[in-house]
């Protein structure tokens, strides 16, 4: 059974940091680039960041570049997002989405994803 789990999530106050991870299984990690999604309520979804488990590269949306890390531990099946200097506009649902054979030009498709976890900034 394909699974992605997310976790890390909560409230913080603006200029904290949290660290997202999502946890996969089910299917051959190495293939698969990791995307990470938000949606706020009342607005669309929209990419964060993306990795890609073969060559480790990455995606930033621009709104958070130089704030947000993407990382993979491909012996553990999981990716991280290290989201520091938080402000409340990155109050969303994050989700964490596979996509098979990318490569990290954009987010990915999302072939699985996973439940999303609530990240709240509070001002």
């Amino acid at each position: 059974e394909v699974q992605l789990v997310e976790s890390g999530g909560g409230l913080v106050q603006a200029g904290g940091s949290l660290r997202l991870s999502c946890a996969a299984s089910g299917f051959t990690f190495d293939d698969y680039a990791i995307g990470w999604f938000r949606q706020a309520p009342g607005k669309e979804r929209e990419g964060v960041s993306c990795i890609s488990s073969s060559d480790g590269s990455t995606y930033y949306a621009d709104s958070v570049k130089g704030r947000f890390t993407i990382s993979s531990d491909n012996a553990k099946n999981t990716v991280y997002l290290q989201m520091n200097s938080l402000k409340p506009e990155d109050t969303a649902v994050y989700y964490c989405a596979a996509t098979a054979y990318y490569y990290c030009s954009g987010y990915g498709s999302g072939d699985y994803w996973g439940q999303g976890t609530q990240v709240t900034v509070s001002s």
